[in-house]
């Protein structure tokens, strides 16, 4: 009972500083999109055979690239529920454009590192030939919103390390074109995920590079440029924002607190840096930050409907904007379709409670929601 006033109490407080409104205004951001996991339901199987257990990480259980079935199905939930204005619900898809080239990486003895873009990934998966052409729809229909997340979601340094120094766990997931075995521990806090991490300045520069070549493959995938950014584990540094505030990044999606890498005396540190919906960096960009969470796939036993309404009521009581992350892993059925079924089943039902609790709510993408900010402040 302590634990969950405390809870309750710090939910209300870290929604005090920041932009307020009396709009009721919902963001749902979901990470991930075009990012390789689980290839297979046969590869999950042959990983437990080698003595993995990739049943202990709901990435590796769940996750995988959105099917044709799959975005289907998130598409006719989203398209169920309108705003007050009419307008469906729209998830910012957070994206990454590429996936490592594991073909050519191999070719090249482990020395270099090669990518390709994550549509011709999509070709090579067996349910996903009309994938981004659903993508596409999606857009165009106002359900589906791509926003840019990296490059790819692997930190490209030392991963191609790890793999010239044959490191088992690493190698046995290149043999199955994955980035890692996430339920085995590694030398990197979110095992390779973190792309915009690093560990000297060498490293540090080539993040840049990374960037500057990430946001290139967006604009061409796209026909536009990303307007916001969430960098993948939520670490990334001040110079990693100029260099994306010249590429027209205008707002940064993030959760509360970011984990900003620095070194010092040659070592890697992080330094903890607390964000709040509205904050401006020193860029002029500005901050968009989760105060609500759907996330059935982490914890299957949590009620997140009644968790999600909850925060809801607090966060509108306090006059903020409800900005809820929602990973990839929750809508996709392609490795288990039950995880999808049930989980599409609860997300229509949060979508029903909130117009039913809140009949003048609106639906916006992150950038919608920053763009009337930015120009409330002017």
């Amino acid at each position: 009972m302590i634990g969950k006033i405390k809870s309750q109490v710090i939910r209300h407080l870290s929604n005090l500083p920041g932009w307020r409104t009396s709009r009721k205004i919902v963001v749902f951001e979901s990470d991930d999109w075009g990012s390789i996991r689980m290839p297979s339901k046969e590869v999950f199987l042959k990983l437990q055979k080698m003595g993995y257990k990739p049943e202990n990480d709901p990435y590796l259980r769940y996750d995988s690239l959105a099917s044709e079935e799959d975005l289907s199905a998130l598409f006719d939930v989203l398209h169920s529920v309108k705003d007050k204005n009419g307008d469906p619900v729209s998830i910012t898809a957070n994206c990454v454009v590429a996936n490592p080239d594991f073909k050519k990486i191999r070719e090249s003895g482990f020395n270099e590192y090669f990518f390709e873009t994550f549509t011709d990934t999509l070709k090579r998966y067996p349910a996903h030939q009309n994938s981004f052409a659903l993508w596409k729809q999606g857009i165009s229909q106002g359900l589906f919103y791509p926003q840019f997340h990296g490059r790819e979601h692997l930190n490209v340094d030392r991963w191609l390390n790890a793999l010239k120094r044959n490191e088992k766990p690493i190698r046995d997931a290149f043999e199955h074109e994955m980035i890692s075995i996430s339920s085995e521990k590694s030398e990197m806090k979110f095992a390779f995920m973190e792309s915009l991490d690093f560990f000297s300045e060498e490293e540090e520069k080539s993040k840049l590079d990374i960037l500057n070549s990430g946001m290139d493959l967006f604009e061409k995938t796209f026909g536009c440029k990303s307007d916001s950014f969430i960098a993948n584990c939520y670490i990334w540094n001040e110079n990693q924002e100029v260099i994306l505030q010249k590429r027209g990044i205008k707002y940064i999606q993030s959760n509360p607190f970011q984990l900003q890498p620095y070194i010092k005396k040659n070592k890697h540190r992080y330094q903890k840096k607390f964000h709040y919906t509205g904050q401006a960096n020193r860029n002029g960009q500005l901050y968009l930050v989760r105060n609500a969470y759907f996330e059935p796939s982490n914890n299957p036993d949590a009620d997140y409907v009644s968790d999600c309404l909850s925060r809801i009521k607090a966060i509108f009581f306090m006059k903020k904007p409800v900005i809820i992350g929602a990973h990839r892993l929750n809508f996709i059925g392609f490795i288990d379709e039950k995880n999808r079924t049930k989980n599409l089943k609860h997300f229509r039902e949060l979508l029903i409670q909130i117009k039913k609790n809140w009949p003048e709510v609106e639906f916006f993408t992150s950038d919608q929601l920053g763009s009337i900010i930015f120009k409330s402040n002017e």
